[in-house]
């Protein structure tokens, strides 16, 4: 790995965070698998050797829990939705150059490898923890099998990571007030021996790998408060029959004396082969067209230039965890991480329940080209912020920008040029100065948007380019040249065709079916995906046919259309009747809690001072996924309250909402931020509650 500025001489590696075999993909998980894409292509463009990767992860218990739903095999109903990404990613123009999965040979091989590796360099041991276990059901309870109580926050979470509040990884034996999710019974704590990784021998070396990581600063900066804290060990075995078995014979180096026996038929935890998978799709890869075209010994254990897209749900294994394996058996150490931010719906959080979604099958049934989508997803905002989708919104950016400025300068420069000229006039006599100069200019932003790993700007790196085309040609006015000036009018216009190129080039990663077609306008021979980035100032050729326009706007009522099927489909969903299309998974009533039997009195109830409020200000808290920080007036004053609303609101958009806020609870400190009262919501998805005409703030709720 080097730090050198991009194109490096280094293999590079650009890899997606692999997505569960577990259900329908919609626009919220697209989001890291464009820009990925993205990136992967640009870097290509500036000349770097590439290889982009992914795969599906198989494993886990949540794999295992929807197979055993659906009656099948965790192995079938995995592999069913892993060929259903297959074919999912390249019709949104994702081009993997490989895409495997978790459970195939090649993993379970180079996972079998590393983990022995990892026991024979003194990294793993063997203790004794307990583990929630089922005694109606007499069955140990892994992961997600078990919810209950955060032992740092007090909130409802998984066996796994407090999900609803704190947003911390959680250890086996760690959740309080355990309850399976199978039965619903409560669940008991006993002894069973687990192989564990020493992460806390590898504090020292991340201290010193967060400091030089790159990418996005959200990647950066969360990871710190476990690096610099109390890094504890990590334990990488589960007891369940579904995942990759830890190596038989393995007697790892014990740290505890007498260590347990009875771990032969433990599985590795998922998020130890889950991250292999990328080295091992790497391989594939290699596998199939050969060392002398990617060597991924070289990307991967020598000096490769590994860069991680993900979502910011999962920053913590790819800073912490994922580095220490790598740096535990010598492979090479990430260059960057790229998280990316979350995606609301209209202000709210997407619900696979309430059929809540823009899924993946649905936007292309409307009939929509992939790039529309790819643009909106690419460069809606940084990569690590929140965006909020809206058809509304959907439609003024394709219109506004991809129509009006990309596609009305290609259209209009390149019908000119065939009309006047039949094609490019003396493409050889050259640009003008100010042309190139820009040219130039938008080839550096496209440079500088890689090495600063954002894929907003290496869009609009091409659109501000097309903005200059449409106020050069309107400024320069060739249809009033070509009778007087025929020769200034022939310049004007072999600048815009040149420009047009240009975009071709610069466009391709975020658009790649729209820039073929463009490409194939101005005369390019092949695709603009196999050209460096120095082909936007080589001349264009002189014959050109006529062209045809690159996008359609998208008219209003389309939208109105669009929005009213999604109301209707979450109407359905919340009424128990998701349709045919297989996308809802409604919480039916053996889902809900059970009505708590103990009663309170009303002077209890009369104790609680629960009031109206109103958000004044929202901002994210960082380093913590899911909290944020409100400013709420309560009439008489205004308070601060820490609520984990994080990932499922739009929180631009909440300032002026009335809330419900329970307002004399005990002050808590999170993520060392002072919560001073809650916000009320219902729901896994922080359904806010609020009033239904106009209570003031500071008005009590009785």
């Amino acid at each position: 790995m080097s730090h050198e500025e991009f194109p490096t001489d280094r293999p590079a590696v650009v890899t997606c965070g692999l997505p569960y075999a577990n259900g329908d993909l919609h626009i919220g998980h697209l989001r890291t698998y464009v820009g990925g894409d993205v990136y992967a292509r640009a870097l290509r463009t500036l000349g770097q050797e590439t290889a982009f990767v992914s795969g599906s992860d198989m494993h886990g218990t949540p794999v295992a829990v929807n197979a055993e739903a659906a009656g099948v095999s965790p192995e079938s109903f995995a592999l069913d939705w892993h060929e259903t990404y297959e074919e999912t990613f390249p019709k949104f123009r994702v081009d993997f150059d490989n895409y495997g999965h978790t459970h195939d040979e090649t993993n379970v091989e180079l996972t079998t490898d590393v983990v022995r590796a990892l026991a024979e360099n003194g990294h793993v041991y063997e203790k004794e923890i307990m583990v929630a276990y089922d005694p109606a059901e007499k069955q140990s309870l892994p992961d997600r099998y078990v919810e209950g109580t955060c032992p740092y926050c007090g909130d409802r979470a998984r066996g796994d990571e407090c999900d609803e509040g704190c947003g911390r990884h959680l250890e086996p034996g760690e959740i309080e007030e355990p309850r399976s999710t199978i039965t619903g019974n409560p669940a008991e704590y006993r002894e069973q021996t687990h192989k564990f990784f020493r992460v806390s021998a590898f504090q020292e070396y991340l201290g010193a790998f967060i400091d030089r990581l790159e990418g996005t600063a959200n990647a950066q900066n969360q990871p710190r408060e476990w690096i610099e804290g109390d890094l504890r060990d990590w334990c990488i075995t589960r007891d369940m029959d579904w995942g990759i078995d830890y190596p038989e014979g393995e007697k790892p180096r014990s740290s505890e004396p007498e260590a347990g026996e009875g771990a032969d038929d433990l599985v590795l935890y998922v998020w130890v082969d889950a991250p292999i998978e990328y080295v091992s799709s790497t391989k594939q890869y290699t596998e199939r067209v050969g060392a002398d075209v990617f060597d991924w010994d070289e990307a991967w254990r020598e000096d490769g230039e590994i860069v991680h897209v993900i979502g910011r749900d999962i920053i913590q294994h790819h800073t912490v965890f994922w580095p220490a394996m790598l740096h535990g058996v010598d492979y090479e150490e990430p260059r960057a991480v790229m998280a990316s931010g979350f995606i609301t719906l209209n202000g709210q959080g997407f619900s696979t329940s309430r059929n809540r979604a823009v899924w993946a099958d649905e936007y292309l049934d409307e009939g929509f080209d992939p790039d529309l989508l790819r643009y909106y997803l690419a460069t809606n905002g940084g990569f690590q912020q929140d965006v909020d989708f809206s058809w509304e919104r959907f439609r003024e950016r394709v219109n506004n920008e991809l129509v009006g400025t990309v596609g009305n300068f290609a259209y209009r420069a390149l019908l000119f040029a065939h009309r006047e000229f039949g094609g490019t006039p003396d493409p050889e006599a050259g640009v003008s100065e100010e042309v190139h100069d820009r040219i130039e200019a938008a080839i550096g932003e496209f440079g500088a948007a890689v090495n600063d790993y954002s894929v907003r700007k290496v869009g609009d790196a091409a659109v501000s380019l097309a903005a200059f085309g449409n106020e050069y040609i309107q400024r320069h006015e060739p249809w009033n040249l070509i009778d007087d000036d025929p020769d200034r009018a022939a310049q004007v216009i072999r600048d815009c065709v040149q420009v047009a190129k240009a975009i071709a080039v610069l466009f391709a990663p975020v658009a790649p079916g729209t820039c073929e077609r463009l490409w194939s306008q101005v005369g390019g021979e092949g695709s603009p995906h196999d050209v460096e980035i120095e082909a936007a100032l080589e001349p264009p050729t002189a014959d050109l046919d006529e062209p045809t326009e690159l996008y359609e706007k998208i008219p209003e009522e389309r939208v109105e259309a669009l929005n009213a099927k999604l109301e209707e489909r979450i109407e359905a969903a919340e009424n128990g009747d998701t349709g045919d299309d297989g996308n809802g998974n409604d919480t039916d009533a053996a889902d809900l809690d059970p009505i708590v039997d103990d009663r309170i009195d009303f002077d209890t109830f009369e104790s609680l001072d629960i009031r109206v409020g109103e958000i004044v200000t929202a901002d994210g808290i960082e380093g913590a996924d899911k909290l944020a920080r409100l400013t709420v007036d309560l009439g008489v004053e205004k308070r601060q309250i820490v609520a984990g609303i994080k990932q499922l609101h739009n929180l631009e958009a909440l300032p002026g909402t009335r809330v419900i806020v329970l307002a004399n609870l005990e002050r808590a400190e999170l993520f060392d931020v002072e919560s001073n009262g809650m916000v009320l919501a219902a729901g896994e998805e922080a359904d806010l509650l609020t009033t239904l005409d106009d209570a003031v703030p500071g008005e009590r709720v009785r």
